[in-house]
């Protein structure tokens, strides 16, 4: 069970529940990923609704790995996310809400 306090998302990979929150570890992690502009323009983008697939998928597996989990972004790959694409938007902004 995700627990908002601690920064935690509860998301669903292959009918499987997993838990992801943004560590600094994870942040910094998921901050040497991003383009020039870092995470202050990445959540200024998420803010505006101007982000991409792989920004989303990005978040989702540096939360994941600030909780716990070893994979890395190719294993998603072929993962059904619960809730789809659309709910790994969702999840990714409500990583990013917690975290700042």
């Amino acid at each position: 069970m995700a627990n908002a306090l601690r920064g935690e998302v509860a998301l669903v990979l292959d009918g499987q529940p997993h838990v992801a929150r943004l560590t600094l570890g994870a942040l910094a992690e998921l901050e040497g990923q991003l383009q020039a502009d870092g995470l202050a323009g990445l959540v200024a983008r998420m803010d505006e609704g101007r982000f991409s697939s792989s920004e989303i998928l990005a978040v989702v597996v540096a939360g994941l790995r600030g909780a716990g989990w070893t994979g890395q972004a190719r294993d998603l790959t072929a993962v059904q996310i619960g809730g789809g694409p659309l709910e790994a938007a969702r999840i990714a902004a409500r990583l990013l809400a917690l975290a700042f």
